[in-house]
């Protein structure tokens, strides 16, 4: 339901699609900020909030990058997909072992640049001719998913890294 809003809003109405997406990016912040602010993380939480961005931004990710001119290449898509799918069987196992797999510094770094990357792209289907100092809306958002896509392939590095021992005593 929500993808065929954004769908529709993409194409024929950018600024809902800004709007909306702005809203649940923010609301994302907000909840991950109110449970560790109040101690009110748990475990149902730990995994939900990650799955939940993943379908906000992995989802987002391929409905942009099907669009003639996006800045958000196909092949971009793919690769925050499958780091997501990768970074998420590994968590399931974390979890099942009983370790916690909280997202780390990277994790939150490639979410921020990822989100940025979405906004700035519907911001250029919003103000197609806006730039600031001779640099376009269009531009900024090619440059901040590189930068996504960059911190998305160090992050699921790091992860990999970081469960290796785990992952090598499953075996």
């Amino acid at each position: 339901m929500l993808f065929a809003v954004v769908e529709e809003a993409v194409g024929e109405r950018p600024l809902v699609a800004l709007v909306l997406f702005v809203i649940a990016a923010a609301t994302d912040w907000v909840d991950g900020w109110y449970a560790r602010r109040f101690h009110q993380v748990s475990r149902l939480g730990r995994i939900f909030d990650p799955l939940v961005d993943k379908v906000i931004v992995c989802g987002t990710f391929v409905l942009l990058a099907d669009r003639t001119g996006s800045a958000l290449l196909p092949w971009m898509a793919v690769v925050i997909v499958v780091r997501e799918l990768v970074v998420t069987a590994i968590r399931a196992e974390m979890e099942r072992a009983g370790r916690d797999f909280s997202a780390g510094w990277s994790g939150k770094l490639k979410m921020v640049f990822q989100c940025v990357a979405i906004g700035l792209e519907l911001g250029s289907r919003v103000w197609p001719g806006l730039a600031t100092g001779g640099v376009t809306v269009h531009q900024a958002a090619a440059a901040v998913a590189w930068l996504a896509v960059l911190t998305t392939i160090w992050s699921g590095v790091e992860y990999i890294v970081a469960a290796r021992p785990l992952l090598r005593s499953a075996t």
